[in-house]
């Protein structure tokens, strides 16, 4: 169906319920934001990652790095099993 699916080109932020174009270190340090403040919040097990399994060990490896070392859980799950 044309036109149905719009391609994001940039990021888009939430403001008064409504999504706006944000610049991408905007969105990141909304994103860092919302980390920060659900650990600080609720600990660190609160968070959670859940990788793909299609994903490069490399890049399966860099999330179990950030999720252990920065954010200080385990809780991360690639799905490698299926």
């Amino acid at each position: 169906m044309p036109g149905r699916y719009v391609r994001l080109t940039q990021p888009l932020v939430r403001q008064d319920g409504r999504l706006r174009p944000a610049t991408w270190e905007e969105a990141l340090d909304r994103a860092a934001n919302g980390f920060r403040t659900a650990v600080e919040r609720h600990g660190p097990t609160a968070f959670g990652l859940f990788s793909c399994s299609k994903a490069t060990n490399e890049v399966n490896y860099l999330a179990q790095k950030f999720t252990r070392q920065v954010i200080g859980c385990n809780n991360i799950d690639s799905c490698n099993r299926t």
